[in-house]
C-alpha cells in the first residue's frame, strides 16, 4: 500500500484573512496542494454599480484596511483615465508619497511583527520585546512612521480623505514635507540594519523558477504609474491587462486564481518588483542588497522578506527626495468638480503585496456600469499552490510540526491578504 501523508494547517496564523493549507503525498506523489480561502466573498464590485464615478476611490477604499491607499490610487487613476483626465505633477508626486508611507506600514508589519518570530520560534513579537527591547520598539516606530505621513497628509491614517480625482483637498504645507522628511531620515538607519538583519535569518533555501510581474517604469521605481512587465517577457499597459490575465475559480476557496493567458500561474510583490526593477531602487538600497548577496532574479519566495527589507529602503530614500523635490504650485481641488462623460478606465498600482487592477466603465452621466478589480493575494493564490507542490517532497523527511510551521512560513512570506481577494462579480 502507497505510504499516505497529510498535512494541514487548519488556520493559517499571522496573515491578513483566514485561509487553511492542505497537502496531501500519496507514495512519493503530491495527490493536492490547496491553500482554501474560507472568508466568505464580499461583493466590493457589485456594491459600485450605479454609484458616481467620483466615489469609486472611496468605497474601493473598504475594500482593505491595510491596503487602502493603493486602492485610492488605482481607482483614481483608472476613473481619470476613463474621463480623459491627465493628472499634474504635484498630484502624482503626492499620491506616490502616499503610497510609500503605505509600503513603509505594511511592510514593516510584514518583515517584523509576522515574519520575523518564525525565525525566533516565537509565537509574535510581543513575545521577543524581552530579548530585543531594540527591535521590536523600531520595528513600531518604522510602522507608525508610514501609518502618520498618511494620517499628515491623507487627513486619516486608515482610508484617508484627502484623495480625489484629479487633485487632493488639502495641500500639505512646507511645515508637513519637513516634518515628514525628519520621521523618515530618523529611520533609514533602522531599514538599513534591517537587511542585514534578515540576510542573517535562516531563510529555507528553496527555489522554483515562475514568471514575476510587476509594474515598470524607465526613469524610477515604479509603484503608481507604467507598463506591467514580467520575467517572461510580458510587456503591455493596463488597457491591455484582461488580454493577457485571466481569473479562475475553484471550488474550495473563494479566492479567484489569476494565470498568464497560455502559460501558467506568476507572482507579484516584493520580490517581483526587486527582482524587474533592481536598477531603479535607491544607490542605498542597492548597496544593501548587494552586500548581503542578493543578485537578481532570486526564485526562492521565502526571500520575498528580504526583498521587503531592501524595498524600506527604497521607500525612504525614494519619498525623501519626492519632498526635497516638489514644488507646491496647485491648490486644493473641489471635490467631483470634474464634467463628467462616458467612458472605460484602467490602471494598475503596486499595491506592498503586489500589482492591483482596476478598471472601471461608466455612462454619460459618470454612473458606473462595470467594475474590475483584482487583487495582489488573487493574483498570487494559485502560485503559492504551486510552491507549496513544490515544497511538499522536502517536508517528508522532517516532523509534522516542523512542516506545519514551513508551509506557514511560506504562505506569511507572500504576505496574503485575504480579505482583498475574495469578492466577486456575479452570484449564482
Amino acid at each position: 500500500m502507497s505510504q499516505v501523508r497529510e498535512i494541514r494547517v487548519d488556520y493559517v496564523a499571522r496573515i491578513e484573512g483566514q485561509a487553511e493549507v492542505l497537502i496531501k503525498v500519496v507514495g512519493g506523489r503530491v495527490e493536492e496542494a490547496k491553500l482554501a480561502v474560507f472568508e466568505p466573498p464580499r461583493f466590493f464590485e457589485s456594491f459600485m454599480i450605479g454609484r458616481r464615478c467620483g466615489e469609486a476611490h472611496e468605497i474601493a477604499s473598504r475594500i482593505c484596511g491595510i491596503c487602502h491607499v493603493p486602492h485610492q490610487v488605482a481607482a483614481l487613476e483608472a476613473v481619470e483615465d476613463g474621463l480623459g483626465i491627465e493628472v499634474d505633477d504635484q498630484t502624482r508626486a503626492l499620491r506616490k508619497l502616499l503610497n510609500y508611507a503605505n509600503h513603509i506600514s505594511s511592510h514593516a508589519l510584514s518583515v517584523y511583527f509576522l515574519s520575523v518570530p518564525d525565525y525566533f520560534g516565537k509565537p509574535d513579537i510581543i513575545s521577543m520585546a524581552s530579548e530585543h527591547p531594540d527591535l521590536v520598539r523600531n520595528a513600531i516606530r518604522l510602522k507608525k512612521v508610514g501609518d502618520d505621513i498618511t494620517e499628515r497628509f491623507g487627513g486619516r491614517a486608515i482610508h484617508p480623505v484627502t484623495l480625489v480625482v484629479n487633485g487632493f483637498t488639502r495641500i500639505p504645507t512646507k511645515a508637513d514635507l519637513e516634518w515628514a522628511k525628519m520621521e523618515l531620515l530618523a529611520m533609514k538607519g533602522f531599514a538599513m540594519e534591517g537587511v542585514d538583519f534578515v540576510a542573517d535569518l535562516d531563510i529555507p533555501d528553496f527555489e522554483r523558477r515562475c514568471e514575476h510581474i510587476a509594474l515598470s517604469q524607465e526613469d524610477q521605481y515604479a509603484i503608481n504609474e507604467g507598463r506591467l512587465i514580467s520575467t517572461e517577457g510580458l510587456d503591455i499597459s493596463p488597457r491591455e491587462y484582461r488580454a493577457h490575465i485571466e481569473e479562475t475559480h475553484t471550488d474550495y476557496s473563494w479566492t479567484k486564481r489569476s494565470i498568464v493567458r497560455g502559460r501558467d500561474s506568476f507572482l507579484v510583490g516584493p520580490l517581483a518588483r526587486v527582482n524587474l526593477n533592481f536598477d531603479k531602487l535607491s544607490d542605498d538600497a542597492k548597496e544593501a542588497a548587494k552586500r548581503v548577496g542578493f543578485k537578481p532574479p532570486v526564485f526562492n519566495p521565502f526571500m520575498a522578506v528580504l526583498a521587503r527589507a531592501i524595498e524600506l529602503i527604497n521607500a525612504i530614500d525614494d519619498s525623501v527626495s519626492i519632498i526635497e523635490n516638489l514644488r507646491i504650485e496647485k491648490g486644493p481641488v473641489i471635490e467631483e468638480s470634474f464634467e463628467v462623460k462616458a467612458g472605460d478606465g484602467f490602471a494598475i498600482v503596486e499595491a506592498p503585496r503586489g500589482i492591483l487592477y482596476h478598471s472601471y466603465s461608466f455612462d454619460s452621466k459618470g454612473m458606473i456600469k462595470k467594475a474590475d478589480v483584482v487583487t495582489p493575494t488573487a493574483h498570487n493564490s494559485r502560485n503559492i499552490e504551486r510552491d507549496l507542490e513544490a515544497l511538499a517532497p522536502e517536508l517528508r523527511e522532517i516532523s509534522p510540526e516542523e512542516a506545519i510551521l514551513k508551509c506557514e512560513m511560506l504562505v506569511r512570506a507572500y504576505d496574503p491578504c485575504i480579505s482583498c481577494s475574495v469578492h466577486l462579480v456575479e452570484v449564482g
